[in-house]
């Protein structure tokens, strides 16, 4: 018979405080007011060797990013932008209501717009700078603060740049040009 108060009486603990767990999150949910997007940008040299390509990146100072957040509708809400600093870092700060409307961060996303820097001035897709990174996980989420780190963005110099040397004839210059 105690055993069996016992095994009620944990039941009602677990219960209890998954219910308290719920309501927690989404009494936090509710509060957020404001949605950070922070990240960096780097400048990649590919005509370095390996160790300087791969860990050799420098922050670029000025570099330009942005974010566009989707409505439900598949419309642009939002357009903001930021520039990065001394350390190439930047920190989009979007609120999360907009003209009445709750926005969602799954719908937004995050790229490259221009680098400052005449000697590395390329777009990569590393991290997908180009094309652009949705919001999916926070990093961080604390009171009324929800915030996305995303992995760092790359510019590279005008050496590393890709040639278009496509010989489809579809293009219209049939590989010449």
């Amino acid at each position: 018979m105690r055993g069996m108060a016992m095994l009620i009486f944990a039941v009602l603990l677990i219960v209890m405080g998954c219910t308290q767990t719920a309501d927690a999150s989404n009494y936090e949910e509710s509060k957020i007011k404001t949605i950070h997007v922070g990240g960096k940008v780097l400048c990649q040299d590919c005509t370095q060797g390996w160790n300087e390509w791969v860990h050799g990146a420098k922050p670029i100072k000025g570099g330009k990013v942005s974010v566009t957040c989707m409505g439900e509708r598949s419309r642009v809400v939002y357009y903001g932008s930021d520039l990065t600093d001394e350390k190439g870092q930047f920190n989009l700060i979007i609120n999360k209501n907009i003209n009445g409307k709750e926005l969602k961060a799954k719908l937004c996303s995050v790229r490259l717009v221009s680098s400052p820097d005449a000697t590395c001035n390329i777009l990569t897709n590393f991290a997908g700078g180009r094309t652009g990174v949705k919001l999916n996980r926070p990093s961080l989420m604390y009171r009324d603060l929800v915030k996305y780190t995303i992995d760092p963005f790359f510019y590279t110099t005008p050496m590393c740049e890709k040639p278009d040397t496509d010989d489809h004839p579809d293009n219209g210059h049939g590989g010449h040009y």
